[in-house]
């Protein structure tokens, strides 16, 4: 263990520009927000909506602190960073509904999740979500786009004790895929679910957005900027050989 209580990062090899995977891809565990939707663009324009109600601005700062988390543990880091003396659950039902407002103009899948889900099926990977956020927000969200089916299991913040950073979801979702978790390939958008897969010593490909990119992503297996990066399709169809 180290000092922070998580389980030792695992470093990979490297042939090339491309990573080698310890072990062979057995199955795929794909973070949601940011990473399968651009719900970051829309939870982005609702945290402006909402500070803008109490003369505030969105930061950087702020952003960095909750993008990845469970929502309780987002909003205290909110309501640290600004001082708002409101209670947490009202301040996430106004945000809900400022959401929902934008969502319907603004959401969408993130470029290339087509490709990717359809590359996964080939390969025969059982494929599962991951995420910080609630089940129902989840399930609401994904039925938009006819995206739950084909999923194997979903684990969300209900399902763990500990959030994003610590690696308990993706140890989770190893176990019940039935696989070692360096067999397991994970798909994270931010620095705070490419650490927790990381210490669940999972394959882990981070996608950096727009509003994550500014994160640390070194102890991931790989970066690419997008679903489309070919690095992603070679490393997924290289490691089921």
């Amino acid at each position: 263990m180290t000092s922070n209580g998580l389980p030792p990062q695992q470093p990979c090899g490297r042939v090339g520009s491309d990573p080698v995977p310890r072990a062979p891809i057995r199955a795929v565990a794909l973070d949601m927000d940011g990473l399968m939707l651009n719900t970051e663009d829309v939870f982005d324009l609702a945290g402006q909506e909402l500070l803008s109600r109490r003369n505030q601005e969105m930061t950087d700062a702020i952003r960095n602190r909750m993008i990845g988390r469970r929502p309780a543990e987002a909003f205290s880091a909110l309501v640290k960073l600004t001082r708002i003396d409101e209670p947490i659950g009202a301040l996430m039902e106004e945000t809900r509904l400022i959401f929902e407002e934008f969502a319907g103009e603004h959401l969408a899948c993130m470029p290339g999740l087509a490709e990717l889900l359809q590359l996964i099926e080939s390969l025969r990977l059982p494929r599962a979500i991951a995420t910080s956020s609630p089940r129902d927000y989840m399930e609401s969200l994904l039925d938009r786009f006819d995206l739950l089916q084909g999923f194997h299991f979903t684990l969300t913040a209900e399902d763990v004790t500990h959030g994003k950073p610590h690696p308990e979801i993706y140890l989770t979702a190893a176990a019940q895929f039935d696989v070692e978790p360096a067999s397991m390939l994970v798909l994270e958008d931010s620095e705070t679910g490419t650490r927790a897969a990381a210490a669940a010593g999972a394959c882990v490909v981070a996608v950096p957005n727009q509003h994550t990119a500014a994160g640390d992503f070194s102890c991931a297996t790989l970066q690419v900027e997008s679903l489309h990066d070919p690095r992603l399709r070679r490393l997924l169809e290289n490691a089921t050989d």
